[in-house]
């Protein structure tokens, strides 16, 4: 579904991904983590061309998405980005920001539109919220609502940046409890997040950045239980650590 050759990116003088090489495969659910500043958002925001690279080459279903030409807006309707801040339009109902969309870049009709995007919205449990506007929801019914929306294009994969760090803990699970929801239905995903628990318990491989280097892909299980790199020892030692304190 997504490969990376050996994939540069800079911020002037910053090396923020140096020489990242991973494939993702369709089906696959692959959660990113890291510390802080360590190039995790980059990563995903290249896969969609929120941030371009210098170097290397990104593809997705096989099409190079740096090349010359590509209709990015065409593209962009293939890759579903879940943003950290919700993203929605305030002055459009639920309804509207999930029809938006496939009446104007997908071209369906506006009655069918609005179908998909009722099944939609009742999906991540916000039939009920349809003509609600996004100041009228919590930040949990907000980002359920732009997944939903997402979801409108049929997107092959979608990608999310900290979805739930804007959120507060009581909505967390919510936001959670959908996303699992489609990895069981086989959705294409790649999760940029804190939240080790979904990582263990959805992921199928995780992926451990720092300083834009990819040091360490395994399974949750040995992620979790066998780390092998020192700097993601110290990462789960560190994380692990406040728990241990409280207790």
């Amino acid at each position: 579904m997504i490969r990376f050759d050996n994939v540069q990116k800079w911020f002037g003088s910053y090396q923020a991904l140096r020489d990242v090489n991973e494939t993702i495969h369709a089906g696959e659910v692959v959660v990113v983590c890291g510390p802080s500043g360590s190039g995790k958002s980059t990563l995903i925001r290249t896969i969609n061309r929120l941030e371009p690279i210098q170097g290397g080459r990104i593809l997705v279903q096989g099409e190079d998405i740096y090349r010359p030409g590509l209709p990015l807006n065409q593209f962009r309707s293939r890759v579903g980005f879940v943003f950290q801040q919700f993203n929605l339009f305030p002055h459009l109902t639920a309804l509207q920001n999930c029809t938006l969309a496939p009446t104007q870049l997908g071209k369906l009709a506006p009655a069918e539109a609005e179908r998909r995007a009722l099944a939609l919205l009742d999906r991540v449990g916000l039939a009920h919220k349809a003509q609600a506007y996004p100041t009228e929801l919590s930040g949990g019914q907000q980002q359920r609502v732009a997944i939903a929306r997402t979801l409108a294009m049929e997107p092959p994969v979608i990608l999310f940046d900290e979805p739930t760090s804007a959120l507060d803990p009581e909505m967390v699970g919510e936001v959670l409890l959908v996303m699992r929801d489609l990895a069981r239905d086989g959705m294409t995903m790649v999760v940029v997040t804190h939240e080790m628990g979904f990582a263990r318990e959805v992921a199928d491989r995780v992926l451990f950045l720092d300083q834009g280097q990819v040091l360490e892909r395994a399974t949750p299980d040995d992620f979790f239980n066998r780390p092998q790199h020192p700097r993601a020892q110290q990462f789960l030692s560190d994380i692990r650590t406040p728990f241990a304190l409280a207790a």
